[in-house]
């Protein structure tokens, strides 16, 4: 026999969007290396399916050392299905350290298509689809945040994030600081679930939103940067440059680092910082 990696797409949230597909793959396959094999099983009784194969567990705390025991696994023969608790294997979840490992060794790797997060988000969104980048989770902390959030400035294709309930609110203001106040987005939350809501409108409008009590997985869509000539809010730069310098960088660091990802010279930027009231 020829081992295989086979990666399946499992539900978001509702159990009855699983594929014909996936419960054959879950049934048949050799070896079942999931994220969280009580969830696994849950959804399996869900689905009145039942593993044949051995249950495996395949998470961030110990990918490294089972993914060489699944490589050894599938050298040998077995048919190898990954799964995560939800969505697609390897897109922000557990996955891609065996797939990078699989091709490496000259394995075989497939896909079982399904449910996906980001894609839904994106169709239910109202913004352009037609190109699009996935940025996962933003930094918790405000610098890590804010450097990531200056390289994104002036992009243009619409972006995806994934956010924690309790984080979404400041995650909308730093967003609506770095880009317009009123840059169109949409916030997906519970998508296929029960209690599905679809909240769209500017990012200062959502962030005030968000100040409530938001509970569920989120998923947050952006709309890019309107034109290439697009300068970022100066006002909004320097206060982020501002919270740099007071967590404990040099300004004329921050301001030559800024100056690189958005393109406002650095002197320009210095003294806005400078001379600009603190709000």
């Amino acid at each position: 026999m020829t081992g295989c990696v086979v990666l399946a797409a499992t539900p978001i949230g509702d159990a009855q969007d699983a594929s014909p597909r996936l419960l054959q793959e879950i049934s048949t396959a050799g070896v079942v290396a999931a994220e969280d094999t009580r969830r696994l099983r849950r959804l399996c009784d869900r689905l009145g399916v039942t593993p044949q194969g051995r249950l495996m567990s395949y998470h961030e705390h110990n990918e490294r050392a089972r993914t060489e025991e699944l490589i050894g696994l599938i050298q040998s023969g077995e048919r190898v299905l990954m799964v995560t608790d939800a969505g697609m294997p390897s897109v922000s979840d557990p996955g891609y350290r065996l797939v990078a490992e699989a091709v490496r060794h000259d394995i075989a790797v497939t896909c079982v298509p399904g449910p996906s997060a980001v894609l839904m988000a994106l169709a239910v969104s109202g913004l352009p689809v037609d190109r699009f980048c996935f940025e996962g989770f933003l930094p918790r902390k405000a610098g890590p945040r804010d450097r990531a959030l200056a390289e994104l400035v002036t992009e243009r294709r619409t972006m995806v994030f994934f956010e924690a309930p309790h984080r979404l609110g400041a995650m909308l203001t730093s967003l609506a600081r770095w880009f317009e106040a009123d840059r169109p987005a949409a916030v997906c939350r519970e998508l296929t679930k029960t209690y599905e809501e679809v909240k769209r409108g500017g990012l200062a409008e959502l962030a005030e939103w968000a100040q409530s009590e938001v509970r569920g997985e989120i998923t947050v869509v952006v709309a890019g940067a309107p034109s290439e000539d697009h300068e970022p809010d100066l006002e909004a730069v320097s206060d982020a440059i501002r919270q740099r310098v007071e967590d404990g960088e040099r300004l004329k660091d921050v301001c030559r680092e800024v100056a690189g990802q958005t393109g406002l010279s650095s002197r320009r930027l210095y003294e806005a910082v400078v001379t600009r009231p603190r709000p």
